[in-house]
């Protein structure tokens, strides 16, 4: 089975963290093994319309008590950071660069591991059929500099306080979920 051994690695090591979301990593982990030997890339790839990898970034300022979202101009909704991977099976670098490029912000650094893995349906989007999402999440530290642009895939960002919502019930569950792991990561309760 042709695979990305450090995406491999790096879903094993999830699964140890959150064993509750061992089904979620099975999900992810049958489709890197659907990678055929000739083109290893093609789950990476948004022409799989099967369902293939986006990377995102869960954006923390430098005081620890903040995340950037992003009010996603297809989807409507506030969200971190991410997108496609177009082909590149390093999913950490991924998300790096989605960060740098929906926000502006300059001195992004990401966090080894996983954050958060998260498996949503597209609808259909400009002739584009409807498609699973496989989006690998990982934490990106903020420098001291804020000042964010807004990008053409964005209405608005906005820094918001995690653990406002983490209870928030209006927020998107798996922004909800990631400002919960976030809050036990800072107690020492979970994660990375």
């Amino acid at each position: 089975m042709p695979t990305d051994s450090s995406l491999v690695t790096a879903l094993a090591e999830y699964r140890q963290r959150w064993p509750d979301e061992a089904p979620v990593v099975a999900l992810f982990e049958a489709l890197l093994g659907e990678a055929p030997a000739i083109e290893p890339a093609l789950p990476f790839r948004r022409e799989r319309l099967a369902g293939h990898f986006t990377a995102s970034a869960w954006v923390v300022a430098a005081d620890g008590v903040r995340t950037l979202l992003t009010h996603h101009r297809k989807l409507g909704l506030w969200l971190q950071p991410g997108g496609h991977a177009d082909g590149d099976t390093e999913l950490p670098r991924a998300a790096l660069k989605e960060a740098e490029e929906e926000t502006g912000l300059r001195g992004l650094r990401i966090e080894a591991g996983i954050f958060d893995l998260d498996r949503h349906w597209i609808p259909e989007h400009k002739g584009v059929p409807a498609h699973w999402h496989y989006d690998v999440r990982y934490i990106v530290r903020a420098g001291e500099d804020e000042d964010f642009v807004v990008s053409e895939e964005s209405h608005a960002l906005a820094w918001r306080d995690i653990a406002e919502l983490a209870g928030d019930e209006a927020a998107d569950a798996s922004v909800r979920r990631m400002a919960q792991k976030w809050l036990k990561k800072q107690k020492g309760d979970g994660g990375n």
